[in-house]
């Protein structure tokens, strides 16, 4: 039971998962400090207020703390926004630039100019309608 235990654990798909948690861990560290240090006090310079958790209404002897939902709220935006401009976008642009070089590569097949089925780029005839291609 302990081999089979031990091989589970070293199997890629553990590890890799591992060490996905960690750096995805160590990922929101770092975005949850851009937030707090770089763009909620840049928020905090335009509006004037760097925080609202001191707006509370009373209903009935209850406190509602609208201001903790808004603080949360803007975190949220801040965070999911700062996600999609610097992590998102740029990995899109990389896609994107990788299968921009994928298509630009050379052709393996050609079209048949008599039925416009798709031959090798080798073939010297049609194997579906059997013309002979120059």
């Amino acid at each position: 039971m302990l081999k089979e235990f031990k091989q589970f654990l070293l199997r890629g798909n553990v590890v890799d998962l591992a060490v996905g948690v960690v750096i995805g861990a160590s990922f929101g560290t770092i975005v949850t400090a851009l937030v707090s240090d770089i763009l909620t006090p840049f928020i905090a310079a335009i509006v004037t207020v760097p925080d609202f958790s001191n707006i509370v209404f009373t209903v009935n002897g209850s406190k509602f703390m609208i201001g903790h939902f808004i603080n949360a709220l803007i975190s949220f935006i801040l965070v999911t926004g700062a996600i999609f401009f610097f992590v998102v976008k740029p990995m899109n642009l990389l896609v994107e630039q990788s299968h921009k070089e994928k298509v630009l590569a050379d052709p393996t097949t050609k079209k048949c100019t008599e039925c416009l089925s798709e031959i090798p780029k080798e073939a010297k005839r049609c194997a579906h309608c059997t013309q002979t291609i120059a």
